[in-house]
């Protein structure tokens, strides 16, 4: 089958009708077009019956248009079939956008949403700035669905972000620019002045900080920021930026195997197509598609007759205020092409110390307690895992550790 070169964002871009931006041109080489669309089937395949309800992976699949209409259909029913009581206001939001996408009803969801955000606030202005990542989705899904009130949510979430002096976070800042690029969208353009006034400075604060993390080598915030980061990017036609260069980088990360969790996967994969989350309600439902591929079984990540390594794992936790203080080292022996977590598994079984707890989210496993210490949400404690003195990328369940490495769980407060 001959590839073509595919121009993914040569396209023009309106704002609320006022003006029009160019994107800049971006193009998946021909050759690199297969490595894309394995990406996408690594993705696909990881839907299972038993697998984690993951939305972000639903609204990437409609997209960029599923290899797999099975598992796409599966992944429906699943996130059709989860209370949504149960779900924060991101999770919420990334569901109405996933089945919005999937041309189903959302049902009370919207309902639910609205009042969850209504609720919100940030505490203080110190208040790290993920705290307004989740919000940020709820404000887009309420902008994609026209809900009553969504401007008096958005200019009370611009006041609070414009008040924060936290650190930058990317992918916050991605989505906040995606929520407000959609409401400034949604508005007449007889909107008050001082509303326009707000967006227009949040844009431009939130824009100028991404624009400054903007690498050499075309990387945006690091590897995994780097997808959202490009939607911003894209909707704010972004001068400065060269989409290519990322591009380049980007593929060949993923050459290098950096992208083999399916939710990095799901935030890339739209990106490199020339499509953000803003495309979520121009979805055009097919009647009718030709199942390309299966679901998989991924290959065991080691073979059989791999030869074995050495980890030294070290959990420590010294923080004041908390029960016990220790540090406990264990070298541990593993195959090789294991993954962190049965370097952990390992550990515990050799040391009732290295006990821990976990539980399973979009991004993977994520370690909750190490030697019954806890993370607790509201004191802003967690584990950190690093690799000697620098912090890993990867969770436990997707990261492999090499002969003679020195991992630290660390009892860590943001």
């Amino acid at each position: 089958m001959v590839l073509f070169a595919i121009p993914v964002l040569s396209l023009l871009w309106a704002v609320s009708g006022a003006h029009t931006l160019t994107r800049s041109e971006c193009f998946i080489p021909a050759e690199k077009q297969a490595l894309v669309d394995d990406l996408q089937d690594d993705m696909e395949s990881s839907v299972t019956p038993s697998s984690y309800p993951n939305p972000s992976i639903l609204i990437a699949m409609n997209l960029v248009g599923a290899h797999n209409p099975e598992a796409q259909k599966l992944l429906t029913k699943i996130i059709l079939s989860t209370d949504p009581k149960d779900l924060t206001i991101g999770q919420l939001a990334l569901s109405i956008m996933a089945l919005t996408s999937s041309c189903q009803d959302p049902g009370n969801r919207l309902s639910i949403l609205k009042m969850k955000m209504e609720e919100w606030k940030s505490l203080s202005p110190q208040d790290p700035h993920s705290v307004f990542y989740g919000p940020s989705l709820g404000l887009l899904a309420l902008c994609q669905k026209n809900q009553e009130d969504t401007l008096k949510l958005a200019v009370r979430f611009s006041k609070m972000l414009l008040a924060n002096v936290s650190p930058f976070n990317m992918d916050t800042g991605a989505m906040a620019t995606l929520a407000l690029t959609c409401v400034s969208n949604m508005v007449s353009e007889d909107l008050d002045d001082e509303y326009n006034q707000l967006f227009g400075n949040t844009l431009t604060s939130v824009m100028e900080n991404i624009s400054r993390r903007i690498e050499d080598n075309g990387l945006i915030g690091g590897s995994y920021s780097t997808g959202l980061a490009m939607q911003a990017l894209i909707v704010q036609a972004e001068e400065n930026w060269n989409c290519q260069k990322t591009m380049e980088t980007v593929l060949s990360e993923i050459e290098q195997n950096r992208f083999n969790n399916p939710m990095a996967i799901s935030q890339i994969l739209p990106s490199l197509k020339g499509k953000t989350y803003l495309d979520v309600p121009h979805v055009i439902c097919p009647t009718g598609q030709e199942e390309r591929q299966t679901l998989q079984e991924h290959p065991s990540p080691f073979s059989p007759s791999a030869s074995n390594i050495t980890v030294i794992y070290t959990i420590n936790n010294q923080l004041r205020g908390v029960e016990q203080t220790f540090k406990e080292t264990e070298v541990v022996s593993v195959k090789k092409g294991s993954l962190l977590l049965v370097v952990l598994e390992e550990a515990q079984r050799k040391n009732s110390k290295f006990k821990f707890d976990s539980k399973m989210t979009s991004w993977g496993l994520y370690v909750t307690a190490i030697n019954n210490i806890y993370e607790v949400e509201n004191h802003r404690t967690y584990w950190q895992f690093l690799s000697s003195n620098t912090p890993l990328d990867q969770g436990v369940s997707y990261y492999i550790p090499h002969d003679k490495e020195h991992i630290t769980a660390n009892f860590t407060q943001y």
